[in-house]
C-alpha cells in the first residue's frame, strides 16, 4: 500500500480542499493462504515487533492479526507514562532502549505520536522509600541512565501544586528522570500500523484466533475466525490474554490475568507540566493536552478479564491523591476503564521461545506495558528473525522460572505491581 509522507504542507494542501484527498492510514486486506510469519495481537507490541521485523531483518511478508480493532486493549486504555529508571539491569537496558527509541519515534514513523520528555517524579514518602530511590539512583548511574534523587524543596520547585507536608505520608524527596514523560498511545498504535502496511504487511482486524496448528513439534499456522492461516513462524503478543493463546499451542505460562484500572478528570487549565508517581499511597497522576488529570491506581486482587473500572479502586486512588495534591479535591470524573495485564511472579517480562518449534510469546509485561513498546517491539523482531535472544530479550527467556534466576521488579519498586 502507497502512502503520501505526512507534512505541514500536506495538511496545507488538503485543508483547501476540505481534507477529501486524504488516503487510508493502513490497508484492510482479507488474509493470504501462508505468511513467513504471523503475529497475534495488533496492538502496541504486535504492531512494533512486525515493524522492525521490516525494517531491522528485511522480513516483510508479515501478518499481524486482531480479535478486535487495532489498538483496542492495553495499548488504548493505560496512563500513557514513559520511563526507564529500573533497578535491574535487565529492565534497565530494554526500557532505556525503548525510552530512546520514542524520542525519534516521530520522525521514523511519519506520524506524530506527541512524545513529551516532561519528566517523571517518583515521590518517597517513607524513609524506606528514600532508601530504596537512592539506590535506583546509584544503579541508575552505572547503567548509564540519566537520574538523580532530589529533596523536598526541589520536588516543591517542580511540582508547586504539591502538599509535601501531608500528615500521613509526608514527602520526604523523590528520584527524578528528566527524559521521562509520555506519548500519545492511539498514536503509537496507529503509526506502527501505517508503517508496516506500507511495507507490505497484512494488518487483519475482527480476526479472533480459534486454534494454533502445529506437526511434529513445529508450528504451522493458526485457526481463525477467517479460517485457517498458515506461517513459518508465530509470535504471540496478546497481553492479558497470553495465557489463553498458550494453551492452544500446548504450553503453560506462568502469568496471571488482571484488570488495571484507571481514570481521567474533567479538563481544567495547565497545572502540572510533569508525571508524578507514589507508590506509597499508590496513585500517579499527569495532565493530558487537552487538560484532562490522568490518574492511575491499582490493579485487582483477584484474576478477571474485565476492562471495567471498579469504585472501590477509584475511591482508594483518588482519596490518596487528594491529600497529596489538595487541588483537585473538588473535580469530577469524567470517565474510568480498565485493562487487562499479564503478571509474571517476578513482575518482569517474558520474551522467550516456547516448547512449540518456531512460536515465540512476549508477555507478563504487567503494567509497563506501554512504556516498552518500542524496545519490546526490537527485540521480539531479533528473536522471531533469528530464532535465538540477542542481548536486550536473552535475561528474559520462560527458563527463568525453571531456574531461579528472577528479575524482580516487585521488591525493587516496593508495590505488587
Amino acid at each position: 500500500m502507497a502512502t503520501r509522507r505526512y507534512s505541514a504542507f500536506a495538511v496545507a494542501r488538503e485543508a483547501t480542499r476540505y481534507h477529501s484527498g486524504w488516503e487510508r492510514a493502513w490497508a484492510s486486506p482479507a488474509p493470504k493462504a501462508k505468511y513467513d510469519v504471523i503475529v497475534v495481537g495488533a496492538g502496541g507490541h504486535g504492531l512494533a515487533t512486525a515493524y522492525y521485523l521490516g525494517r531491522n531483518h528485511g522480513i516483510r511478508n508479515v501478518a499481524v492479526v486482531e480479535k478486535g480493532w487495532l489498538g483496542g486493549g492495553n495499548t488504548g486504555r493505560n496512563t500513557t507514562i514513559i520511563r526507564s529508571n529500573y533497578l535491574q539491569d535487565a529492565s534497565a537496558a530494554i526500557y532505556e532502549k525503548a525510552r530512546s527509541l520514542y524520542e525519534n519515534l516521530s520522525q521514523d514513523l511519519n506520524m506524530n505520536v506527541m512524545f513529551s520528555p516532561r519528566g517523571v517524579l517518583m515521590l518517597a514518602q517513607t524513609e524506606h522509600e528514600v532508601r530504596g530511590w537512592k539506590r535506583t539512583a546509584h544503579a541508575n548511574v552505572l547503567q548509564g541512565i540519566p537520574t538523580e534523587f532530589i529533596g523536598p524543596k526541589r520536588v516543591k520547585e517542580i511540582v508547586p501544586i504539591m502538599n509535601i507536608d501531608g500528615p500521613r505520608y509526608p514527602v520526604l524527596g523523590a528520584l527524578w528522570q528528566a527524559r521521562g514523560g509520555t506519548a500519545r498511545h492511539d498514536a503509537v498504535a496507529w503509526g506502527y500500523a501505517r508503517a508496516c502496511s506500507a511495507m507490505g504487511m497484512d494488518i487483519i482486524q475482527n480476526c479472533e484466533v480459534t486454534g494454533v496448528r502445529q506437526s511434529g513439534g513445529q508450528v504451522t499456522g493458526i485457526e481463525t475466525t477467517k479460517g485457517a492461516i498458515g506461517c513459518g513462524k508465530l509470535a504471540i503478543v496478546v497481553a492479558g490474554h497470553s495465557g489463553r493463546l498458550a494453551d492452544m499451542a500446548g504450553f503453560r505460562l506462568p502469568v496471571e490475568s488482571v484488570a488495571l484500572q484507571a481514570l481521567v478528570s474533567e479538563p481544567i487549565k495547565p497545572c502540572m507540566d510533569v508525571v508524578v508517581m507514589a507508590n506509597t499511597v499508590h496513585g500517579y497522576m499527569s495532565q493530558s493536552d487537552k487538560g484532562e488529570m490522568v490518574i492511575g491506581g491499582g490493579a485487582d486482587s483477584f484474576n478477571n478479564f474485565t476492562q471495567r473500572g471498579s469504585f472501590h479502586h477509584v475511591e482508594e486512588t483518588v482519596r490518596a491523591l487528594c491529600e497529596t495534591f489538595p487541588i483537585i479535591t473538588r473535580l469530577k470524573m469524567l470517565r474510568q476503564w480498565g485493562g487487562i495485564v499479564d503478571m509474571t511472579g517476578d513482575r518482569s517480562p517474558i520474551l522467550s521461545k516456547t516448547p512449540l518449534g518456531n512460536c515465540f510469546i512476549n508477555c507478563g509485561w504487567g503494567t509497563g506495558g506501554f512504556k516498552a513498546i518500542p524496545g519490546s517491539g526490537w527485540a521480539m523482531a531479533e528473536l522471531v528473525a533469528k530464532g535465538e535472544p540477542g542481548p536486550l530479550s536473552a535475561e528474559f527467556g520462560l527458563d527463568r522460572f525453571r531456574e531461579g534466576r528472577f528479575i524482580d521488579e516487585s521488591v525493587a519498586a516496593g508495590v505488587a505491581h
